[in-house]
């Protein structure tokens, strides 16, 4: 008997479905290791409509009235651990919901990534993309509450032409560009979901397989995980110890074991 099933999500699902604690995503906590070129890559792939590799979850065996421990009562227990894909989740779910990530230096950072509707091309944002009206600067407000995409593909083409001046398909091109980028929240991800009684052991080979690294998962990857699932507050103060050694600089040593072993959980999400 097959110990997962397959699932196509669309990335909307995936986003809200973080959002509401569903599906635990504990590298909004924790310390984020792909730099933005790899996001913009990211987002540049799905427009194109390019495979973004499997996701992998884990059946936590929650129920769905379950709570975790340390948190208010309006938040469920997760019933998806993330096993593989925890860098592209944390990518999607911190740009369509503009939400920031914590680095490594334990400072908190709002990934910006910018658009351009004439040639359809993505770019990590920086100063010269800000004064650059060819450039929506932040495609994060395409999928902001409220957001009307009309208006938004409007102002880019007035903002533009006051600039250059635009033929007509050039700005019906533009307009097309954004209404595919905003589209993007359809995109179909596929996921395997192992079932809640596949061991430890079991997920670890797993992911190897699939992987084809040799790359291990270790045990601290899944009590990080699991502590995140059933007892986020001991995470949380896990986290902080982590945080509080490294910015006074005491308890190096200890210190530095904690914040690896938070750079290898996500080792649990491909790169």
């Amino acid at each position: 008997m097959a110990i997962f099933t397959t699932t196509a999500y669309p990335l909307i699902s995936l986003v809200e479905d973080i959002a509401l604690g569903k599906i635990g995503l504990p590298d909004i906590q924790r310390p984020f290791v792909w730099p933005n070129k790899n996001v913009r890559n990211l987002f540049d792939s799905l427009y194109r409509g390019y495979p973004a590799g499997y996701l992998l979850f884990w059946e936590t065996g929650a129920d769905s009235t379950a709570k975790t421990i340390g948190q208010g009562s309006h938040h469920a227990a997760p019933s998806l651990a993330i096993v593989d894909g925890q860098q592209r989740l944390t990518s999607l779910f911190a740009v369509v919901k503009g939400r920031e990530v914590l680095r490594a230096d334990f400072k908190r950072e709002r990934i910006r990534i910018a658009f351009n509707p004439l040639v359809e091309t993505f770019e990590v944002t920086d100063a010269s993309i800000l004064k650059d009206k060819a450039y929506i600067p932040d495609i994060s407000v395409l999928w902001a509450p409220g957001a009307s995409l009309f208006k938004i593909a409007g102002a880019y083409v007035n903002e533009l032409s006051n600039v250059r001046a635009l033929t007509d398909d050039e700005k019906e091109r533009a307009q097309e560009a954004i209404g595919r980028l905003h589209a993007l929240t359809s995109y179909a991800f596929t996921a395997l979901t192992l079932n809640a009684s596949v061991k430890p052991e079991e997920v670890a080979e797993v992911f190897v397989r699939i992987n084809g690294e040799g790359k291990k998962l270790n045990q601290s990857d899944f009590i990080m995980t699991l502590m995140s699932v059933f007892w986020d507050k001991g995470r949380a103060e896990l986290e902080d110890f982590a945080q509080s050694a490294a910015v006074a600089g005491q308890g190096r040593h200890r210190g530095s074991i904690i914040i690896s072993s938070h750079r290898r959980t996500s080792c649990c999400g491909r790169r």
